[in-house]
């Protein structure tokens, strides 16, 4: 579904040039769920921001779909946003002035195609995640898992090859964060949904398929759940997912400390 071979991207200040993304590989498989951690700065949302379209990059190759990316023009990349790829935000991104069904149908109505096959999506979408009860009241008067279950409802309505997930659990507690996380299984179980996701929050990606950690702008590790989803395996990985974690941040502070000679 998505392939992403040899990526490099820097940004430039003035005559200096820094890079931010040092020869990225990864995939994505259909109806894969995948997430990428890695601390602030190792290139999760440039990497994301690629992937989306909306910022060039340097050198490699980005395919979606057995579509190369790279070098078209900006309204054949504004079409492959609209209809290839779905986007679920940390804020939502709700329009307030709209209803819940409403936000739901609106990448149907930037296209003007508001038929009654997209009626239909809708109403199973909101059945699926569980909001077809509020689908007539609008962002302000629902919680903020309500909201982002709306937002991935929303991110499915064209039926996209990909949805994009940039820290969809980052402003919610715990139990909204699993109802969100469960909307994500629900899309792909049921709609053959696939999914890649960036997040700080383990809990998160320990139901996705593979983690993807990165570290300084490159892959620093992948790790792979067990083929069977039970709770007990999700918090195998979860405690493997941590131990890679500490692993990748205790590297970095042996490094600090004999670039100080221990001090």
């Amino acid at each position: 579904m998505l392939y992403v071979k040899n990526l490099y991207k820097s940004y430039q200040s003035g005559s200096k040039s820094y890079p931010v993304l040092k020869g990225i590989d990864l995939s994505v498989a259909n109806q894969e769920f995948v997430a990428v951690m890695g601390p602030s700065g190792s290139g999760k949302s440039t990497l994301l921001n690629c992937i989306s379209c909306y910022i060039p990059f340097e050198q490699g190759t980005i395919t979606l779909g057995g579509q190369q990316l790279k070098g078209l023009d900006q309204n054949n990349l504004a079409k492959i946003r609209n209809e290839k790829l779905g986007f679920v935000f940390q804020d939502f991104m709700l329009l307030d002035g709209l209803t819940v069904r409403e936000n739901i149908l609106v990448p149907r109505i930037i296209q003007g195609k508001v038929d009654h096959d997209a009626e239909n999506l809708t109403d199973r979408l909101l059945a699926l995640f569980g909001i077809d009860h509020i689908a007539g009241k609008y962002p302000a008067d629902i919680s903020g898992g309500e909201r982002q279950r709306t937002a991935v409802a929303r991110s499915l309505i064209n039926q996209p090859l990909l949805i994009l997930a940039d820290e969809p659990t980052g402003n919610l507690d715990s139990k909204s964060s699993r109802a969100v996380i469960e909307s994500f299984e629900n899309a792909r179980r049921k709609l053959g949904a696939s999914i890649f996701m960036v997040t700080h929050d383990s809990f998160a990606a320990s139901f996705c398929d593979r983690v993807i950690l990165l570290k300084d702008g490159a892959v620093y590790d992948t790790l792979e759940a067990s083929s069977e989803r039970k709770q007990e395996n999700r918090s195998a990985f979860q405690d493997r997912l941590l131990d890679a974690i500490r692993k990748m941040s205790n590297i970095d502070s042996e490094s600090d400390q004999n670039a100080t000679g221990g001090m």
